[in-house]
């Protein structure tokens, strides 16, 4: 879901007239308070955030039951090139364990709050279709290699 520009405020527009700004976010559903020096962040009412954290829940959780009921994830994987075309890519073990494990990262979103999770798998995921995508580049990942390449550069 997207907020238009229509949708957005400046953090000053929030610091001069926050109850405007709230009446606005309330009458919208939400707001995008834009801010020069820091991150964008939206405004909302509660009741709306809970209305959206049991929406995931619902969905996760329904996932999981196919699961639970499928041990394949037929239904799942079926669908998976709909919504992520780039899974041609990766065989059919890979394509079900992305599914397995996008559906596992979607529950923690639900139920622990661990919302990057669910981005990361799927960052990795399309890396590794990205790979096997170019015959080149796959044939060099898969080459075995020798020796000590140094430390890890391990970014924040």
């Amino acid at each position: 879901m997207s907020t238009s520009h229509a949708d957005a405020v400046t953090f000053s527009d929030l610091s001069r007239n926050p109850r405007a700004v709230a009446e606005r976010a309330a009458r919208l559903g939400r707001v995008r308070v834009t801010h020069r020096d820091a991150p964008d962040f939206y405004l909302t009412t509660a009741d709306r955030e809970e209305e959206r954290e049991q929406t995931l829940a619902t969905a996760s959780r329904l996932f999981l039951a196919l699961i639970k009921y499928d041990p394949t994830a037929r239904a799942l994987v079926i669908a998976m090139p709909e919504v992520f075309p780039w899974v041609r890519h990766l065989s059919s073990d890979e394509l079900r364990a992305f599914t397995l494990e996008l559906v596992e990262a979607l529950s923690d979103a639900a139920e622990l709050d661990v919302d990057a999770t669910v981005q990361e798998v799927v960052a990795g995921w399309r890396a590794t279709a990205r790979i096997k995508a170019d015959p080149a580049q796959y044939g060099e990942a898969r080459r075995p290699t020798c020796g000590d390449f140094g430390p890890v550069q391990v970014s924040p």
